[in-house]
């Protein structure tokens, strides 16, 4: 069984016992979140979207809240001594799938 979660602007194929890094929720550690933007259900036979899924819960615990590595981004123009050089971390929520409700 699988569901397909909305979160952050971006989409995720969860199933019970997934561990994944979503935008950061500003949430304690072993705290419980529910995400009720579920698009897709798989049960093992078919896949279930739309009104059917409407009451759907994919329900998580927090494991802990960070940062990722460092991204950096350079850029540089030849000939002209310009250089651009800057670093981005994304601050993320990594939570483990605990149960899937259609």
């Amino acid at each position: 069984m699988y569901a397909i979660i909305k979160t952050g602007g971006k989409q995720y194929k969860v199933s019970e016992g997934d561990i994944l890094n979503v935008d950061k929720l500003s949430k304690e550690a072993k705290e419980t979140i529910e995400f009720t933007e579920v698009i897709a259900v798989n049960d093992g036979n078919a896949l279930t979207t739309g009104e059917s899924v409407a009451n759907a819960k994919v329900t998580a615990e927090v494991i802990v809240e960070g940062r990722d590595r460092k991204v950096i981004s350079y850029k540089k123009l030849r000939r002209k001594d310009s250089k651009l050089k800057r670093g981005f971390r994304r601050s993320f929520t990594r939570v483990r799938i605990t149960k899937i409700a259609a």
